[in-house]
């Protein structure tokens, strides 16, 4: 999911920023180093991103990850991943959407959307 941290780290607020279909985590570039000053920023690609390499021997139901639910999963897994709580998360067009299911099957991830 090409996962960058910026940022403080310790007890600083946590910001996760998401593009949008079509895009990339360089949507951030202008934004992430302002708002590293002072949250931990993660970046990120999901998986339908041209810049995510696929594992072509992965085990993929394509009528789950295709989906919202799907991609809502793969973010609550690379959350869980980086052990991410109460994070504020920021999401670009169907990211927004994406954020929301997310944020109600795990809702402890979450303090704003």
């Amino acid at each position: 999911m090409n996962v960058k941290v910026l940022g403080a780290g310790g007890e600083a607020t946590t910001v996760v920023l998401a593009h949008g279909y079509g895009g990339s985590n360089h949507i951030w570039d202008d934004v992430a180093p302002a708002l590293a000053k002072t949250f931990r920023v993660v970046v990120f690609d999901w998986s339908f991103s041209g810049d995510v390499v696929v594992d072509d021997d992965a085990d993929v139901d394509e009528g789950t990850i295709c989906s919202y639910f799907g991609f809502a999963d793969e973010l609550v897994a690379m959350m869980d991943e980086l052990e991410l709580r109460e994070v504020a998360f920021v999401g670009h067009s169907m990211a927004g959407m994406i954020g929301c299911i997310a944020s109600v099957a795990r809702p402890e991830l979450f303090s704003r959307l």
